[in-house]
């Protein structure tokens, strides 16, 4: 995977991990989910990238 990849993504997963946080602190479940739905995102985004890093192996 590409540095610049990995470093997206896990930017992508932080501020995903803080709009989560911002929601639960404010009592904003919509925010709380878009937070949970931005980290998913990430996650599933740094799987698929490891897989192709496996076949380029």
């Amino acid at each position: 995977m590409a540095t610049d990849d990995k470093i997206d993504n896990k930017s992508e997963e932080l501020a995903g991990k803080v709009k989560e946080g911002v929601g639960k602190a404010t009592d904003n479940e919509s925010l709380e989910a878009e937070g949970k739905a931005d980290q998913t995102g990430s996650k599933l985004k740094q799987a698929g990238e490891n897989i192709k890093d496996a076949f380029k192996s």
